[in-house]
């Protein structure tokens, strides 16, 4: 196994963020500085990462219904809970991407730092599907302004579905991963978001997991993430 594969299986990080760390010289193989990150490593091969030895984890995937407060990372200096603080599993857990402190819904955990970066990159294009509530009913031209892209202040964004579910309700799929996203298009065309709910990712459904609660994924669910990111 290639070396920056071999980290991200241990969960150290994702491939790219891997692939930076051999070349800033903090990993060694048998003893010794490894800076090519395409270094095979055999099941003999000591592997350290800043003087501590990795290994790989057994894969680990759950799906947590993150509740408003909660941060999505894995740590929290302040006082407010980190959401890998709602599940209870011994491994190195970190999030698949981002759901703001107040929104809602569907986040991924894994160990996998491969398939994070698959379901986190643009290039893969993995639907994200969001159900919000706008302080005002839209209009059936903002719709449309949403469903083509609209300009933020770092570019516009790429065209998403957009379905209306109630007066003020919508539900909305992108396949980017911009900060603060949807609350942002919503800005964009001069309304604000109340209540936002992340309900899917991929084929991966929130279903009716309680808020604050989460479940490991089974090996279908995995292989079908996998599939949701198949270049």
């Amino acid at each position: 196994m290639r070396l920056a594969k071999y980290l991200a299986h241990a969960g150290v990080a994702s491939r790219r963020s891997a692939e930076r760390l051999i070349a800033g010289g903090r990993v060694r193989v048998g003893g010794e500085v490894v800076t090519d990150p395409a270094r095979d490593v055999g099941d003999e091969g000591v592997v350290e990462v800043d003087g501590r030895r990795v290994a790989p984890e057994a894969r680990e995937v759950w799906a947590v219904n993150k509740p408003a407060g909660v941060v999505s990372t894995a740590r929290e200096p302040g006082r407010r809970r980190a959401v890998t603080e709602l599940v209870d599993s011994p491994g190195r857990l970190y999030p698949v991407g981002r759901l703001d402190v107040d929104s809602t819904g569907l986040i991924l955990l894994t160990n996998d730092g491969e398939l994070a970066n698959r379901l986190t990159h643009p290039r893969y294009g993995v639907p994200k599907t969001y159900r919000a509530r706008l302080a005002r009913p839209p209009s059936d031209r903002d719709l449309d302004r949403l469903r083509r892209g609209v300009r933020l202040d770092d570019g516009m964004t790429a065209p998403a579905e957009v379905d209306r579910l109630g007066e003020r309700e919508l539900e909305i799929t992108v396949r980017e991963g911009r900060k603060r996203q949807i609350r942002r298009m919503v800005e964009a065309v001069g309304n604000e978001v109340e209540v936002l709910i992340r309900v899917r990712i991929g084929s991966l459904e929130l279903g009716g997991l309680r808020r604050g609660a989460a479940r490991r994924l089974d090996e279908r669910e995995v292989d079908a993430l996998w599939e949701d990111s198949a270049p």
